[in-house]
């Protein structure tokens, strides 16, 4: 029985709207005895703008976020949703054998501070993040471009490259650098995850 994970990804989705949360992305890597899937959620949208608004409410200034980040950008993932998701999806998983084998490590957690963003509505969320991302084909002789997401649009986004100094090689790379901002097409991004700012 080989491993679906299209259908490991639909029962994920609904396990976690079962405890508020959302299924960010699933991966699967290794082989024999060192398997191990990856489930990475966050609170829902409904969670996070109930954490928002708490924020809002409190005034705790010991740990203030950084300027021009949001408080339903953040997962809002505690330990306790991280173990009762992974006990509650872990019994499934092997009431339902969805991991041919019985070894196989499980691991949950949320996305991290350097999250992969995997869709247009991933973008959208984080627009005014900074961003790293790799294009399968090269945009103005450059496929590894970092920088703002400046504007998300119905086919690409545009990347403001004045807020970090821009990494590649040779004469075309340094070409593109001089340009202030980038569009990019959804359809060619490779993989693309946030920057961190503190």
């Amino acid at each position: 029985m080989a491993l679906n994970l299209d259908q490991i990804r639909v029962l994920a989705q609904r396990v976690a709207a079962s405890h508020g949360l959302d299924l960010v992305e699933v991966e699967y890597q290794g082989a024999a005895k060192y398997r191990t899937l990856r489930i990475f959620i966050e609170k829902n949208a409904e969670e996070r703008a109930k954490l928002a608004a708490k924020s809002g409410e409190a005034s705790d200034e010991s740990a203030p976020l950084p300027e021009g980040f949001k408080t339903e950008q953040l997962a809002g993932i505690t330990h306790d949703d991280c173990t009762a998701f992974s006990r509650d999806f872990g019994t499934v998983l092997d009431v339902e054998e969805l991991v041919p084998g019985a070894e196989y490590t499980l691991e949950v957690s949320s996305p991290g501070l350097d999250r992969k963003l995997y869709s247009a509505a991933d973008y959208q969320r984080f627009s005014g993040s900074l961003v790293k991302l790799q294009t399968f084909t090269a945009v103005s002789g450059n496929r590894h471009w970092q920088g703002r997401i400046a504007q998300v649009g119905d086919r690409g986004i545009t990347v403001d490259l004045s807020a970090l100094k821009q990494k590649g090689k040779g004469k075309k790379a340094n070409q593109a650098v001089n340009k202030d901002a980038v569009e990019i097409e959804f359809s060619n991004i490779e993989k693309a995850s946030l920057i961190p700012e503190f």
